[in-house]
């Protein structure tokens, strides 16, 4: 039986200042090991952020010779900016196609394959005190929306215009996490965020929008060609093909995703 528990790993926004292996550094140096362990440094969407810490952990028990050394955690948009300008990092996993297919597009990302499916629901403050029922109530109330280039506010625009709202935003986040940072907080009545966001956060309420699943963001996960070093591209491999697994899919499932093939209900 597998320990669950939650990691505390260390959430970068600067991936510069991650220790990983550049290309001039050889498979042994500090950076690439530890004591023993190949290290690996991750960029995941904001929104796999409790996901990923659990199957990072479990992992790491199963395969005690590689370290995941770092997460970094953000808005898809930004990790492929990072990626393509070159921060060193080993594995992508992106809230959307879109964005896997800028870090494609440098080639960067070998064979991206989709590990998980989302979608959206309305977060409200628990008790819901403007009493907000559906989308068209987000255009009277205020109401925060992830910006148009990450990948919530792409399906978030998507939902709305199926629906025929138009929401003046109170602001426009650079992750999910924000914008249910403000819901949680009182700052915001309401905001669109995926359903995974809300499980077991005991500060908001959800509410499923209709045509919420007619909205699914497909996540596709890759190890990427700056892990340039044997030994990290396996540990990275090993890694996806662990997210890919029954363990690390049965993780995601408790998290509220849509299982891997499953359509966006698993």
């Amino acid at each position: 039986m597998r320990i669950r528990g939650t990691l505390a790993l260390l959430a970068l926004t600067g991936l510069g200042l991650t220790g990983c292996s550049t290309a001039d550094q050889p498979a042994d140096s500090p950076a690439a090991q530890d004591e023993g362990h190949t290290q690996i440094t991750i960029s995941a969407a904001a929104s796999l952020q409790r996901s990923f810490d659990e199957i990072a952990k479990d992992f790491q028990e199963e395969h005690p010779q590689i370290k995941v050394k770092h997460i970094s955690y953000d808005g898809s948009s930004t990790l492929a900016t990072q990626i393509v300008e070159g921060a060193p990092v080993d594995v992508f996993a992106s809230a959307d196609e879109r964005n896997m297919d800028t870090v494609s597009d440098a080639g960067l990302a070998k064979d991206p394959v989709i590990f998980a499916t989302n979608t959206l629901v309305i977060a409200v403050p628990a008790g819901n005190p403007a009493h907000v029922q559906s989308l068209a109530d987000l255009s009277r109330v205020t109401t925060v929306l992830c910006a148009p280039q990450v990948p919530c506010g792409g399906a978030s625009q998507k939902l709305l215009d199926g629906a025929g709202v138009q929401v003046e935003p109170a602001s426009m986040e650079q992750n999910v996490s924000a914008v249910l940072q403000k819901v949680s907080a009182g700052e915001a009545d309401a905001g669109l965020v995926y359903r995974t966001d809300v499980v077991g956060d005991d500060s908001v309420d959800s509410i499923v929008p209709d045509g919420a699943q007619e909205v699914v963001n497909s996540y596709p996960i890759s190890v990427l060609s700056t892990s340039q070093f044997q030994q990290q591209a396996e540990a990275a491999q090993q890694f996806v093909d662990y997210v890919l697994g029954a363990e690390g899919q049965e993780v995601l499932v408790e998290h509220g995703f849509g299982n891997a093939g499953a359509g966006a209900e698993g």
